[in-house]
């Protein structure tokens, strides 16, 4: 590996990977080993996830969750959220819409097979999306 003096973009490159090129397990220490973090800058984030070697929890992935992240993503192209640096994003209704139907789909799909508790947030979530969703249609043709 070149020396930072020898690299001017100020990038370090660790290598890694639990085996060697040759196939051989490397020692603990020497796979570990950790690069320090750069400093953050307005293109760059401050901190960069990395993959987790651990499986994922069971808590993380239940039905619950499904909703929200489907809601979450509807809310966003919608345009009532900002986006990750603050800023106002334009609705877009088009995929919004396929969102919603996406979520009626997993209601229709799985109607009888969930709790009272699953089957109340998927009614609200659902219902105060397409109100959503109509508003912003009222607004946008009063506009155009």
């Amino acid at each position: 590996m070149t020396d930072e003096k020898d690299n001017p973009s100020g990038f370090k490159v660790v290598d890694r990977r639990s085996f060697t090129q040759e196939g051989a397990k490397r020692s603990e220490e020497a796979a570990g080993q950790r690069a320090p973090e750069p400093e953050a800058s307005p293109s760059r984030p401050s901190r960069i996830i990395e993959p987790s070697e651990e499986p994922m929890e069971e808590e993380g992935s239940d039905f619950e969750t499904l909703v929200s992240y489907l809601s979450t993503t509807a809310m966003f192209q919608l345009g009532l959220m900002a986006g990750p640096g603050g800023e106002r994003i334009a609705p877009d209704m088009v995929n919004a819409q396929r969102t919603i139907d996406l979520l009626q789909v997993l209601q229709e799909k799985t109607s009888g097979n969930l709790t009272s508790q699953e089957s109340r947030l998927l009614d609200n979530v659902l219902y105060e999306l397409r109100m959503t969703f109509l508003e912003l249609q009222k607004r946008q043709a009063r506009k155009g």
